[in-house]
């Protein structure tokens, strides 16, 4: 008979712990969950909102609204669609400019016949988990880094305030806070026409007048029904001038992708005591995952630790540096050094969730690994899996770019861009700063790491039909008839 001890969660130790038996795989598997703490409940007493909740429905319409686009031609859920694990499955989004605006993932092009994005969309799945900071290089980011607060115990630093003051009109959280940022970005959402030259705020009044059908933005909309969707959510009877405002739309969409709680998955089963959650491969993948490297493991949970998977910190990975680069010059891109001005931020990016990591692809801050597979080899051998990516062709037998023209022109110092970031995670291993050590793993161990990746998939984010509670109605064109109603390559809705 299966025995289970049960502890309190305020002990940080597993529910449930197997005792006595089991295979010597559970014996490991289960010592690493006790030693890392890894079994709390990360969705407990975060005071999350349901999809059914009024306001997070509200934020639902608007982040499918191309009212919330400068030039009518992109929404939030163009780069961020529910039934693409959160993102839009290329390498680089295409925000505005799209030929075909509903179309999104693979087919989605920019007019210019190259996308302009210069970095791979995060999910928005389980954004209310977060307590560190937003964005790749953390540009929302909570100043008291809070457990279990998303950011609201304390200041939110964002790029309208200086780096570690708070910015006064960051919202209640930091999904809030995030939501104020792609309607200000030319490539993502605004398009260089709409209020051009404006500040962030003055981008902002105009849209929420758009939205509110007042002052100068009062005719932009034919079919205007959202002061009705406003007043039911936030029950009141206010008017639009002082419902209807940008601080109210990014508290809504915020709620919304708050209310994406996915974590349902077969790795959190087996932490609450069901050996069989997992096949033998996933098991062997985690115990190397969460094995340390002197111990023969891969050392992965040195940075991909904790119930998100996640230390919300930034890492120098060494990922090939393609694409157009977030304006350091060169088609290079700095990461978390153009928010601290630190030079040895260079090249460090935040360390993302692996929570349904198996739906995000492709992987890194530029999209440059087509799978988990290669992933995990470059974490095996950065260099020399950087240098295949480039022989191989590069971004170029990218499935975006197959077929753009003059594509090997487009990025002329990526390769050497690479080897700068390389460069520095060598300098940075040598000095014994870096948490990144490679493991030199045989093709056995990959794949088992990538199958104890798949196995943090939640049921319902895998499930069409389950994540169609996140999507509006296909036959409503929505509150004001901008409502995007996203279609795949071949012409079927998402």
């Amino acid at each position: 008979m299966i025995k289970y001890f049960k502890y309190s969660l305020s002990l940080s130790i597993p529910l449930l712990i197997l005792a006595g038996c089991g295979s010597e795989s559970d014996r490991q598997l289960n010592q690493l969950i006790t030693e890392q703490t890894l079994n709390k409940d990360i969705v407990l007493e975060r005071g999350l909102p349901d999809i059914t909740d009024p306001i997070a429905r509200l934020g639902m319409k608007l982040f499918f609204s191309k009212s919330l686009g400068g030039g009518f031609d992109s929404a939030c859920v163009s780069c961020h669609h529910p039934a693409m694990g959160g993102g839009d499955q290329l390498s680089l989004p295409v925000g505005v400019d799209a030929v075909s605006p509903d179309l999104l993932g693979p087919g989605r092009e920019n007019s210019l016949g190259y996308p302009v994005v210069p970095r791979n969309a995060p999910t928005v799945f389980n954004a209310g988990l977060w307590d560190t900071g937003l964005f790749l290089d953390s540009r929302v980011e909570s100043l008291g880094k809070e457990a279990n607060a998303n950011g609201s115990l304390s200041g939110i630093r964002t790029p309208d305030s200086a780096f570690g003051f708070a910015d006064a009109n960051a919202g209640q959280n930091l999904a809030a806070a995030q939501a104020r940022f792609p309607v200000t970005s030319n490539e993502e959402m605004k398009t260089a026409g709409f209020e051009a030259g404006s500040s962030n705020d003055t981008i902002r009044e105009h849209l929420a007048a758009r939205i509110g059908g007042y002052g100068e933005a009062a005719s932009e909309l034919e079919q205007n029904e959202w002061l009705e969707e406003f007043q039911a959510a936030f029950v009141t009877s206010e008017p639009a001038e002082t419902l209807i405002t940008f601080d109210n739309i990014a508290h809504a969409l915020g709620e919304y992708e708050r209310s994406m709680v996915f974590v349902n998955n077969p790795w959190r089963r087996y932490m609450d005591g069901d050996n069989n959650a997992l096949s033998e491969d996933q098991k062997q993948g985690a115990i190397l995952f969460f094995g340390s490297i002197e111990e023969g493991g891969a050392g992965c949970s040195a940075c991909h630790s904790g119930s998100l998977l996640s230390d919300g910190r930034h890492h120098t990975l060494g990922f090939p540096q393609i694409g157009p680069g977030k304006g350091d010059g060169a088609d290079d891109d700095f990461g978390r050094e153009r928010e601290t001005g630190q030079a040895q931020d260079r090249y460090r990016f935040r360390t993302p969730s692996l929570l349904n990591v198996a739906l995000t692809a492709p992987y890194g801050h530029a999209g440059a690994y087509e799978s988990l597979d290669e992933v995990v080899r470059h974490y095996n051998n950065p260099r020399g899996t950087v240098d295949a990516f480039f022989n191989r062709g590069g971004w170029c037998r990218l499935p975006q770019f197959v077929g753009v023209e003059n594509c090997e022109a487009l990025y002329p110092n990526a390769r050497s861009n690479s080897e700068l970031a390389l460069n520095k995670l060598q300098q940075e291993q040598r000095a014994g700063t870096s948490l990144f050590q490679p493991t030199r793993l045989d093709n056995e161990p990959v794949g088992q790491i990538v199958a104890f990746l798949q196995a943090l998939t939640d049921d319902c984010a895998a499930d069409r039909a389950c994540i169609d509670a996140w999507v509006p109605d296909t036959d409503s064109s929505g509150p004001d008839g901008q409502q995007l109603n996203a279609v795949s390559n071949n012409g079927v809705l998402l």
